[in-house]
């Protein structure tokens, strides 16, 4: 198989014999030896367990039982998903050593259909980061410019895909973490409703934002693993009862008689003038494939950085207060006060953005401050989903660039927290208001830069995002066009 064979054909060639899932695992694994010590990308590789899973398929078809939708497919996985038996440090150096005893839910479906998890990718401590390089074990770089970022927080998943290394892979997205990513690296991820993928196994970051988001480099397996993963899991108390659409069928279906929303201010008043122009050409392909471009507006939306970083900092001073150096993971200065280890252990186990955020949220919860804050950015919160439901009873999807920049470089933001916090301007309020978004290539740059639009549609409309998306992929995008591998 080639190194960007799609999802099908790896499968299909599996089942007509033309080769093996064996066979395919070594050339990805092989493949991941020789070259991502460039990227970075990877934090562990199951080479053992990879093959395993190989095998098993190979038996399957030796056997004449029927094979998986993903059956041989190599993937890789965030390293906040949980891998039984397998590393789980969430890039962080206080989870460095975990194993965790049990497999995320979103695991558990891709081993039952066949998935040959290879590994376990690079991303920013606990997911905390627009550039991947928070993680505590180094930077992720993109495969089209090993001097720039490749996004983040699932950087690494997004970087691997993009070079090529594997089809497929699974991120999360708190604020964009999928979609920016995706963006910077010329590939396709989606964001989906919350609730429409089960977090159990998802090491929570911000639990009313965090969602689980497959990666690759085409619309339709896009798609194929969104089938996969999304449906409803009991054990997650906000896992959505509700049937799961036909996302494959609906890749082809085209957009004609569709409405497009166009945030026209905020296009044209964008900086980049490539990115305006990038985002003005999806549009005008969409037009010209039957749909109707519409003028919207979302007024609340200009405060959603601001609203974003209360809710999700005081969210991950909750949830990040179980890492304490008693039940799991790194323990230091034992020897003093259980104060003295608590403190010792989260000094040198959390980096400096991982505590940035935990200061900010822990303050916007404390005594007096809680509802001139988190209270106040929940109630802004409701504003921009209202403002989503207004201008989505007038159009079907909202159309904006995914990113204002092309991937920066490495180190240009990192003195600026808010300068990079400005980096998901578009991608938080899909987020905050809990809708479906999916990002896809529109482009390049002069410079040979991937660029990206973002789509956002109603409730559960997953399936309208990827006839757009599609569309968008045949026209604009970079279906034939992959970086450099050296």
């Amino acid at each position: 198989m080639d190194r960007f064979s799609t999802f099908a054909e790896i499968r299909d060639g599996i089942d007509r014999g033309e080769t093996s899932a064996v066979a395919v695992a070594e050339a990805v694994l092989d493949r991941i030896a020789a070259e991502d010590a460039s990227l970075n990308a990877f934090l562990h590789v199951d080479r053992e367990g990879a093959l395993a899973a190989a095998a098993q398929v190979d038996r399957q078809k030796a056997a004449g039982q029927p094979l998986g939708p993903l059956a041989g497919v190599p993937v890789a996985v965030k390293d906040n998903l949980c891998t039984r038996g397998v590393p789980t440090t969430c890039a962080s150096k206080i989870l460095e050593g975990y194993v965790p005893p049990y497999d995320a839910h979103v695991v558990e479906r891709l081993r039952a259909a066949g998935a040959v998890i290879v590994g376990k990718s690079n991303m920013d401590e606990f997911a905390m980061g627009s550039s991947n390089e928070n993680s505590a074990f180094g930077p992720v770089r993109n495969p089209w410019d090993r001097d720039r970022a490749p996004g983040g927080s699932s950087g690494g998943s997004a970087a691997v895909v993009a070079a090529g290394l594997v089809p497929g892979s699974l991120g999360s997205d708190t604020g964009g973490s999928v979609r920016q990513p995706a963006a910077f690296c010329g590939i396709t991820a989606i964001k989906p409703t919350y609730g429409r993928i089960s977090r159990y196994g998802l090491v929570a970051f911000a639990s009313s934002l965090d969602q689980v988001g497959p990666f690759a480099r085409t619309v339709e397996d896009t798609a194929r693993l969104l089938t996969v993963l999304a449906g409803h899991d009991p054990r997650d108390a906000t896992s959505a009862e509700r049937p799961v659409d036909d996302y494959l069928g609906a890749v082809s279906r085209g957009v004609a008689g569709l409405r497009i929303g166009v945030l026209r201010d905020a296009i044209e008043s964008l900086p980049d003038p490539e990115v305006k122009a990038s985002t003005l050409a999806a549009a005008a392909a969409l037009e010209k494939a039957g749909a109707s471009l519409v003028d919207v507006s979302l007024p609340s939306v200009s405060h959603a950085v601001s609203v974003y970083y209360l809710v999700a900092t005081a969210e991950a001073s909750s949830n990040l207060a179980r890492f304490d150096g008693v039940r799991y993971g790194v323990r230091k200065g034992g020897g003093g006060s259980l104060v003295d280890m608590y403190g010792t252990t989260r000094a040198a186990g959390f980096g400096p953005e991982v505590k940035r955020r935990i200061l900010l949220g822990t303050y916007a919860l404390s005594a007096g401050y809680y509802d001139a804050f988190y209270l106040k950015a929940q109630r802004v919160r409701t504003l921009i989903r209202r403002d989503y439901d207004a201008a989505l009873a007038n159009c079907d999807v909202v159309l904006t660039p995914t990113a204002p920049t092309p991937a920066f470089k490495l180190g240009e933001k990192t003195s600026d927290p808010l300068e990079m916090y400005l980096a998901d301007v578009f991608t938080l309020p899909p987020s905050l208001a809990g809708l479906p978004a999916i990002a896809t290539p529109s482009g390049l740059t002069k410079s040979g830069l991937p660029l990206g639009v973002q789509l956002t549609a109603a409730p559960f409309a997953e399936s309208m995002l990827f006839r757009v998306a599609r569309v968008i992929e045949s026209t604009v995008g970079l279906l034939d066009r992959h970086p450099t591998i050296v």
